[in-house]
């Protein structure tokens, strides 16, 4: 019996996963990392305390023949590439430091040319604009980089140079950087210059599954963003499969074919579901909400509620019925407004609102707001009749059945909770050459929830005013 396993680097933990080929799938062990907060807007993370964290998920397992890595996307690292050591914190996706820098450019136009070329709009959660900041603020950036010895780019780049010896990325990742042309999968020379980043100090562009080299003589064969790994974990391989992962933010995926969606006025990112080995690319549409799980711990943090199972369940008819909404634009709104001065807000208070009241509307005001992206996405790429959702408010009776109102959809929950781990074991399997895409079955559900009572268009139009007013609010 083949085992393979999944290193799963994300924003506030590492985890390491464990795939049979009889279809045995396990969660190993986790590490939790700190999370930095250097100064407001700012957000980094220790690259040796990431080393060591991938370091001991390699431990976890014996008797493996390949590994799959999931990385958290837009997240970036520089090193020295003769000692491989970091220069500076990793500068992760949440970030906002470059605010200023992306907003200039996006009066000056050219969100035109990062739209067309690279799918996706200017904002500071790109990749771009953090790796020209490096290059800006850290004194040894500009040295090495003379030296012909700075290398930096996303977070697994910085992995696979320092575990594996190879210094490459996949297409998923790259395509979150706002530096390579979706057409040709290539850094491309009018976006690097655009964002002012060299392209010689940046990684090799491979396949997502494939050959990145080998961690204590186990290959790699498969490489990707977390997001992308879920999607494929959840087992949306078709076109029009579509996911959401409601995580500290919430990320939808949808699976667009295999050639480019292209549509500037939608707000949306056109990016790479994944490119197995020498087989066309499957692309997808990407949209995002900044704070999902997070606003729900803010919400805790509060006093608002105490236990989860406090708001697994509410009395009282939906909040938005009763005029009571709530936009979760706490870190301002990503897809389709891109708008980081919108503020979060609830909308309808009275001197009878309760806790409950305000947990309830803060459930819709998620589910609500991936309503509006998935909406976009259908008008975009038209989607199928399920949505699959995973992370922590998925485990949530009230907002995943409020969820299927909201989208009017059948919610699908998988009964696996660890579907970015599944799915990038289940690629380096194909990297590896131990299974077919059509071998891997998608995993079973845990609950399939059909819509019961459908918004109607007046509380649809109602949220959509609070989205307005949060745009103005600032």
């Amino acid at each position: 019996m083949t085992a393979t396993l999944a290193i799963d680097q994300g924003t506030t933990g590492t985890k390491a996963h464990l795939l049979r080929d009889d279809g045995a799938f396990e969660t190993l062990k986790g590490f939790e990392h700190k999370q930095i907060y250097p100064q407001t807007g700012w957000v980094e993370h220790d690259p040796e305390e990431l080393i060591a964290h991938l370091e001991a998920s390699r431990a976890q397992a014996k008797d493996i023949s390949a590994i799959g890595i999931a990385n958290q996307g837009e997240t970036v690292i520089a090193w020295d590439a003769k000692t491989k050591r970091p220069i500076h914190n990793a500068i992760v996706w949440q970030d906002a430091r470059t605010s200023d820098v992306t907003e200039r450019l996006k009066a000056d136009g050219a969100e035109e040319v990062t739209l067309k070329l690279a799918g996706l709009p200017l904002d500071p959660y790109f990749s771009a604009s953090k790796l020209r900041w490096l290059l800006d603020h850290v004194p040894e950036a500009q040295s090495l980089r003379r030296e012909g010895r700075l290398r930096f780019g996303t977070s697994d780049s910085y992995f696979l140079d320092r575990l594996a010896g190879t210094f490459a990325t996949d297409v998923t990742t790259a395509s979150r950087t706002s530096l390579m042309n979706l057409e040709t999968l290539q850094w491309d020379r009018r976006l690097a210059d655009l964002f002012g980043v060299p392209i010689e100090c940046l990684p090799e562009i491979r396949p997502t599954t494939g050959s990145f080299g080998a961690i204590g003589g186990v290959p790699v064969s498969a490489s990707l963003v977390d997001q992308q790994a879920a999607l494929f974990g959840h087992g949306c391989r078709r076109t029009g499969d579509a996911k959401i992962t409601f995580g500290t933010g919430a990320f939808a995926l949808a699976v667009a074919g295999d050639s480019v969606p292209r549509d500037t006025a939608s707000g949306l990112e056109s990016t790479l579901a994944w490119k197995l080995g020498d087989a066309p690319c499957a692309y997808a549409l990407q949209g995002g909400i900044y704070n999902a799980a997070s606003a729900v711990n803010w919400a805790r943090s509060l006093g608002l509620f105490a236990e989860y199972a406090e708001i697994d369940a509410f009395a009282a008819m939906p909040a938005i019925g009763r005029g009571l909404v709530f936009v979760p634009a706490l870190s301002g709104l990503s897809a389709p407004y891109w708008d980081r001065r919108a503020a979060g807000l609830w909308l309808g208070m009275g001197l009878d609102t309760t806790k409950a009241d305000l947990m309830q509307a803060l459930l819709e005001g998620i589910a609500l707001l991936a309503g509006t992206v998935m909406a976009a996405i259908d008008k975009l790429s038209p989607l199928g009749s399920t949505l699959s959702v995973d992370g922590g408010l998925s485990r949530n009776s009230y907002f995943t059945q409020f969820l299927a109102e909201a989208l009017d959809k059948r919610i699908r929950v998988p009964a696996s909770a660890e579907l970015t781990g599944l799915g990038a074991a289940q690629l380096a399997m194909i990297g590896a050459g131990l299974a077919k895409l059509d071998t891997l079955a998608a995993p079973a559900p845990r609950a399939d929830l059909a819509p019961q009572a459908p918004l109607s268009a007046d509380l649809r139009a109602r949220f959509a005013d609070a989205i307005a007013r949060s745009k103005a609010w600032r």
